[in-house]
């Protein structure tokens, strides 16, 4: 994000060494922007992050689709309401590989006039409809089959438990080798805690655990199905898948929202942020600081700040890019930093750190 305003970040700043800093009295009396282009390096670091997300992506979507067939046909020919529900399942997991592989494409698309902060946020989006796909097409048809199958009994022949059987063993193996090649990113990209910051990362995990979970749940449904005849075990398991997918949905909406709505960054980042600027001699005080999310490696900063007294026009435009330029450096996902140099009532600035002589002032 931060390379992603070349083109604005030099006008603006010729605009405003032209125009300098007006105003002294009342309300607000500078307000500059700067894209931090020149102080971030490439993203080649993240490029090479999102190509082992595809792979990851690619790997599971192959997988799903494979097993969504085995388990359809498995399913039709034994009759097993918890296959079915797993094919569904798996149906659900491939479209969500395909709005996966679309986030990544489309979110790294560079800024342009309709959208000035770029296209980071395409990745929640796709992974909010990921999300409601899971919901969907996972979760409710997994709840009709359940239903269906207590309502209207079920019965298979020894044939159709064996099939079964197989496919979904077939199934654990393809997805539990999906699932350790997520995880094994997850792990190269420094643990869950930063790694499951990608949310095409992230469903991809969620969804393949709650694969291996749910054709845990369907095997064991077959076996019982099988032992006691009793068809209640199959839907009982159906409805477990069910309501595992709904609760995955919920959470990866709940992700997606939240980023989508404008997320601030990070405590850690919004903490240094707030240190570096109180550290300034020029700043007498910090009243207000506003971060958000704008992709997975870029946010939005926004500074109001108060000026210590006695500083020209010259020294203050010389302090606001020097202080951008520390944030950019400080915290490497700040791609657009605004610096807000307001004025306060002559009262609260008799009273200030700097008027007082608690802090470097006159």
């Amino acid at each position: 994000m931060l390379d992603a305003f070349p083109v604005f970040g030099r006008r603006h700043w010729r605009a405003t060494r032209t125009a300098g800093v007006r105003g002294t009295a009342g309300g607000s009396r500078a307000f500059v922007s700067e894209s931090a282009s020149e102080q971030k390096p490439g993203r080649d670091g993240e490029s090479r992050a999102d190509r082992r997300t595809r792979v990851t992506v690619l790997v599971a979507l192959a997988a799903n689709l494979v097993i969504a067939v085995a388990k359809a046909v498995g399913g039709f020919f034994a009759g097993s309401p918890a296959l079915l529900s797993e094919a569904a399942h798996s149906v659900a997991d491939s479209m969500n590989e395909i709005f996966l592989l679309a986030a990544l494409r489309r979110s790294r698309r560079p800024a342009d006039r309709r959208h000035p902060f770029g296209y980071g946020k395409e990745r929640f989006f796709w992974s909010l409809l990921a999300a409601v796909g899971i919901f969907v097409m996972g979760g409710c048809f997994s709840f009709f089959q359940g239903v269906e199958a207590l309502r209207s009994g079920a019965e298979e022949e020894l044939s159709g438990y064996v099939a079964g059987l197989i496919v979904l063993g077939v199934a654990l193996l393809a997805e539990g080798a999906s699932l350790l090649r997520a995880l094994h990113q997850v792990r190269g990209q420094g643990g869950l805690a930063t790694g499951l910051r990608d949310p095409a990362l992230r469903t991809v995990v969620a969804e393949d655990g709650t694969a291996v979970l749910g054709v845990t749940l369907a095997m064991i449904g077959m076996v019982l199905h099988m032992v006691t005849g009793q068809v209640v075990w199959e839907a009982c398991a159906s409805l477990a898948i069910g309501a595992l997918l709904v609760y995955v949905a919920y959470r990866l909406g709940r992700e997606a929202r939240d980023q989508l709505i404008g997320e601030a960054a990070d405590p850690e980042a919004d903490g240094r942020i707030r240190e570096l600027l109180r550290a300034q001699p020029e700043i007498d005080s910090v009243e207000a600081l506003f971060t958000m999310k704008t992709g997975l490696d870029s946010a939005l900063v926004a500074a109001r700040v108060d000026l210590v007294p006695g500083l020209d026009s010259e020294e203050v435009e010389e302090a606001a890019v020097r202080i951008k330029r520390s944030i950019a450096r400080t915290v490497p996902e700040a791609g657009q930093v605004f610096l807000d140099v307001t004025d306060r009532p002559a009262r609260e600035a008799a009273q200030s750190p700097a008027a007082t002589g608690e802090r470097g002032g006159a």
